[in-house]
């Protein structure tokens, strides 16, 4: 574990609540195959929220920025919300990914 006073790099790489959760949104956008996509942003939605509840608990201590947490958690929610309303889509119509 990082200490209080641990140097910024020590830092910067236990803060990836938001990188996870950024990738699970941007992946919507980014990949026009969303039932490939949806495939892999909910996975790291899964990842960014785990890791926003443990940057949120470091938070607590002092050791990670809690803003950093709660926006790492609401992308995380975005991207695993999103992913699991187009899995139970695919799930209600599967004719749709046979027409493609």
């Amino acid at each position: 574990m990082a200490s209080i006073g641990a140097p910024d790099e020590t830092r910067g790489t236990k803060e990836l609540a938001v990188w996870c959760g950024g990738v699970s949104v941007a992946c919507w956008f980014c990949c026009p195959f969303w039932t490939l996509v949806c495939f892999l942003a909910l996975p790291m939605a899964v990842v960014g929220l785990v890791r926003a509840y443990v940057e949120y608990r470091a938070s607590v201590r002092g050791r990670a920025s809690r803003s950093r947490a709660v926006v790492g958690g609401a992308l995380s929610l975005l991207g695993g919300t999103a992913a699991i309303a187009y899995v139970v889509f695919l799930a209600t119509h599967p004719d749709l990914p046979v027409q493609g």
